[in-house]
């Protein structure tokens, strides 16, 4: 099989063939019912699975019958990526697909042995997050948007914009948790915020005062943009429910308004949302619930930026340290 048949194959992220379309629905179905997944989270494992099948089809091989798939199978999908340079994390990803997949289809008595788990996930970089420092984070909170001094519909998206930004570093929520949120699930007495988290796990968050007026003013917006029945907090200037890219696009405009040479993503709010709290001294287990992690191990990774900061400030700081500028 030549490279460029394997390049082919790895970009059909389409339907699955249709004799191994039945095991997808069924095992997807079961992802949802039994696990909680969300819709995207079972969006991303078809996507996944649809590409491996495409790829098996290049060997003669089909979904349909996962007894004949071994290990070297999974091990030459996992090559085909590799020189197709795809990410080391989304190389796991997909691995850890395929052993979930394969896992499910062991308790059905489909094969004899879960293939996918005799292949060593690919080993990771070590990344941190990417956090803006105290200053920044307030630069974009308070970002001004030119055109909307002018255009009442620029002005009250603005609002928008602003109090997803607040909501994300103030309240820490994944972006899927924000653009998920309907109008009722913000109650302004109480100053707390209900939240459906991963794995269908629902959580309070406490809302800081500069959200819950962030979040009011774009509720007084809001009535201009919504289509009727739109149950959506944040919806788009169209009035349907606020998509991922649009909001991905915002906190990048807003970063460019703030006056920052480089933009960053939503979820990097969440992270400087964590880092903050640890450096300000707040314990490991607050700032867990705070994210709704169901692991402690996964906030543990934020201890170590917040680490970097001390240092990187001691460096800079300290008459001692031998970093200072003469």
């Amino acid at each position: 099989m030549t490279d460029r048949t394997v390049k082919n194959a790895l970009r059909n992220d389409g339907a699955a063939p249709k004799d191994g379309a039945v095991l997808f629905d069924n095992y997807l179905e079961w992802l949802a019912l039994q696990k909680g997944c969300s819709e995207a989270t079972c969006r991303a494992y078809r996507a996944d699975l649809a590409q491996f099948a495409a790829f098996l089809e290049e060997r003669r091989l089909s979904v349909a019958c996962p007894q004949d798939i071994g290990r070297k199978d999974i091990q030459a999908f996992l090559a085909a990526l590799f020189r197709r340079n795809e990410a080391r994390s989304s190389m796991a990803r997909k691995l850890a697909t395929l052993r979930s997949f394969f896992q499910f289809l062991l308790r059905r008595g489909l094969v004899k042995e879960n293939a996918a788990r005799q292949v060593r996930s690919p080993r990771q970089e070590k990344r941190h997050p990417r956090v803006l420092n105290v200053d920044e984070t307030f630069a974009v909170l308070d970002a001004r948007s030119p055109a909307a001094e002018n255009d009442s519909a620029v002005r009250r998206l603005h609002l928008r914009n602003l109090a997803l930004a607040e909501l994300l570093y103030g309240s820490g929520l994944r972006i899927s948790e924000a653009l998920g949120l309907d109008a009722e699930d913000y109650r302004p007495k109480t100053n707390v915020l209900r939240v459906m988290g991963k794995g269908s796990r629902e959580r309070l968050t406490p809302l800081s005062d500069t959200s819950v007026d962030a979040l009011s003013a774009w509720l007084k917006a809001r009535q201009h943009f919504a289509a009727p029945g739109e149950r959506a907090l944040f919806v788009g200037a169209r009035g349907g429910r606020l998509q991922r890219r649009e909001a991905a696009r915002i906190i990048a405009a807003l970063c460019r308004q703030a006056g920052l040479t480089f933009t960053v993503s939503p979820h990097s709010l969440r992270h400087s949302f964590a880092t903050h709290l640890l450096i300000a001294g707040a314990d490991l287990r607050s700032v867990q619930e705070l994210l709704g992690h169901k692991r402690l191990t996964t906030t543990q990774r934020y201890t170590q930026v917040s680490l970097e900061h001390l240092v990187n400030a001691y460096d800079k700081a300290h008459p001692r340290s031998g970093c200072r500028d003469e």
